[in-house]
């Protein structure tokens, strides 16, 4: 699994790292999906937070969650999806992998700047996948990005039809022209 840092995120998709950035923004809480030690998916709230260059999962000492990421980094967190139905900004997963961060100086450095309960766990995610999922019209449009390959745009329509994808960098609200 090819991996990079929020900076290399945002250095290789500038506009779509802040539209996935403000979604995260929007609400203090998202769901972070784990793996237990059976292989089970576990779900647990969690904040998420993005500075420096990196995305960063901070949690309490020996948590499930922390102990699951020891043990298998492989993690998802989904955005906090809002209080309603209208999801007018879209949905936003981040996947990938979390390395903890064991380094005093680095904890140091991040509890002056965050100020977090102590003790406390620190995971530097290292970003696999980052999908944005909204409707356009009649059509579902999920925006796809990997380290080292183009943003993907998919739109899915309520029909038989195959979805139709294309590469091109659209803004927020924009339609997309895509190939079948």
């Amino acid at each position: 699994m090819q991996t990079s840092s929020w900076a290399e995120f945002e250095a290789a998709e500038a506009e779509f790292a802040e539209a996935v950035r403000k979604r995260f923004a929007q609400y203090k809480h998202h769901v972070l999906a784990t793996l237990r030690a059976d292989g089970s998916p576990r779900v647990t709230g969690l904040e998420v937070d993005i500075r420096s260059g990196e995305l960063w999962l901070g949690m309490m000492p020996n948590s499930r969650k922390a102990l699951d990421l020891r043990r298998d980094p492989r993690f998802a967190v989904h955005a906090n999806p809002g209080p309603d139905a209208g999801m007018t900004s879209g949905d936003v997963r981040v996947s990938g992998r979390a390395v903890e961060v064991t380094d005093a100086e680095a904890l140091a450095r991040y509890a002056d700047n965050v100020h977090p309960p102590q003790p406390f766990h620190l995971f530097r995610a290292e970003l696999a996948e980052i999908l944005h999922t909204g409707v356009d019209n009649d059509e579902l449009v999920m925006r796809v990005w990997r380290p080292g390959a183009s943003l993907r745009t998919i739109r899915r329509g309520n029909g038989a039809e195959p979805p139709l994808e294309g590469t091109q960098r659209p803004g927020p609200n924009a339609s997309v022209t895509a190939t079948r």
